[in-house]
C-alpha cells in the first residue's frame, strides 16, 4: 500500500471520532424520581437511605448531574402532600421512580400506571395489592420488602428472652393492612410465651403517649415497637419507653441508636442500595413487571446496653451471642 492511500485510510477514520464525541454529550440525561412517604429531609435515617441508593447509582455508572437527574420530593407522613409530591413527580415524566415507603408506592400508582416505579423497604406488597405476586409482580411496579410479616413473632420471642419477667406486651402498630398482619403474627405466639398483649394506635404522637400511659401498670410490661416512624415521633416512642420502664423491641436499629433497648429487622438503607440496581436495569430497559420482589435477605439484631442497665435488666447470654452490635 501506498504511503498516500495509507495516510487517507488512517484519515478517514479519524473524522468520526469528535463526531462520536459529541453525539454522546448530546445523549439525553436520564431522569428519576424520588418519593420518601414518612422520612423528612434531614433525618439522619433518610440520609442514610439516599446516600445508599446514591452510591448504588455510582457504581453502575449513574452519577446525578452528569448522566442522570435525580428529583426528590417528600410526603412528611401526610397524606394530601404525599398524594401532591407523587403527582408532580408524575408530571416531571422521570424515566422511572423510586418509592421510599409503603404509602409513597399507592399514591405514585395512583398517579401513574405506566412509569416504572420501584419500591424499597415496603410490607407484605401483595396483601396491599401493589403486585400481583413476588415472582412475577406485573404491571409497572416492582422493588424491595422490608420484614416479612412471618417474623413479626421474633420480636416477643427476643423481648421476652431479654427481659424474662415480661407478661403484659403493648404492641405499637398502625392499621395499614401490613400492621394488622405483624400484630396477627405476635398474636399467634403470644399464648406459648405467656404474654397478654394490648395493641395501642398510633396516630400521632398524642394517641401514642395516651396509649402508652393508660397501658403502662409496673415491672411486668413491655412494649413491641412495629412499623416505620418519622423522627419526632420516634423519639416520643422511646422517651415514654424510658420513662414508664417498659423493656422494648423495635424493627429497625434506629430506635436503638437513639435510646431504645434492643432491635430485631433489616437493615433499612440496604434496600435503597438494591433499588439502585433495578433502577438501572429499568434504565437500561428492563420491564418492572418483570423483575422479582425481593425479601430481606438478613436480619440484625442491636442491644443499647446503656438503656439494659437503666432498665435494670441483666442481659442473658444468649442475647449478647445473637447480637451483631452492641452500643455501650
Amino acid at each position: 500500500m501506498r504511503r498516500r492511500d495509507f495516510i487517507k485510510i488512517i484519515g478517514g477514520t479519524a473524522v468520526p471520532w469528535p463526531l462520536v464525541a459529541r453525539a454522546q454529550q448530546r445523549q439525553r440525561m436520564q431522569r428519576i424520581g424520588v418519593l420518601v412517604s414518612g422520612l423528612a429531609a434531614d433525618d439522619p435515617e433518610w440520609q442514610a437511605r439516599g446516600t445508599a441508593f446514591v452510591q448504588g447509582l455510582q457504581e453502575l455508572g449513574w452519577t446525578d448531574g452528569r448522566n442522570v437527574r435525580i428529583d426528590t420530593r417528600f410526603g412528611l407522613g401526610d397524606p394530601d402532600r404525599l398524594r401532591k409530591s407523587a403527582a408532580e413527580l408524575v408530571a416531571l415524566a422521570p424515566d422511572v421512580i423510586l418509592a421510599g415507603g409503603g404509602t409513597a408506592v399507592p399514591a405514585l400508582q395512583q398517579a401513574t400506571r405506566n412509569l416504572p416505579i420501584v419500591f424499597a423497604n415496603v410490607s407484605d406488597p401483595v396483601g396491599l395489592g401493589l403486585v400481583s405476586s413476588l415472582a412475577q409482580p406485573g404491571g409497572n411496579t416492582t422493588g424491595f420488602m422490608t420484614v416479612e410479616l412471618g417474623a413479626s413473632g421474633k420480636w416477643l420471642e427476643l423481648l421476652k428472652q431479654t427481659a424474662p419477667r415480661v407478661t403484659r406486651v403493648a404492641v405499637l402498630r398502625n392499621f395499614a393492612p401490613a400492621g394488622v398482619g405483624a400484630l396477627s403474627a405476635i398474636q399467634a405466639v403470644a399464648p406459648s410465651f405467656g404474654v397478654e398483649l394490648t395493641p395501642v394506635g398510633v396516630r400521632d404522637a398524642d394517641e401514642i403517649e395516651r396509649g402508652i400511659s393508660a397501658f403502662a401498670r409496673g415491672p411486668n410490661d413491655g412494649l413491641i415497637v412495629t412499623g416505620q416512624f418519622q423522627r419526632n415521633l420516634r423519639d416520643t416512642i422511646t422517651a415514654l419507653a424510658a420513662r414508664h420502664r417498659l423493656p422494648a423491641i423495635y424493627p429497625y436499629r434506629a430506635f436503638v441508636t437513639e435510646g431504645g433497648l434492643i432491635s430485631y429487622g433489616p437493615d433499612q438503607a440496604d434496600p435503597y442500595r438494591k433499588a439502585a440496581g433495578y433502577v438501572d436495569r429499568i434504565l437500561k430497559g428492563e420491564k418492572p413487571g418483570e423483575l422479582p420482589v425481593q425479601a430481606p435477605t438478613r436480619l440484625e439484631t442491636v442491644l443499647n446496653l446503656k438503656t439494659a442497665k437503666a432498665l435494670g435488666l441483666d442481659i442473658p447470654g444468649s442475647v449478647f451471642v445473637r447480637a451483631d452490635e452492641v452500643i455501650e
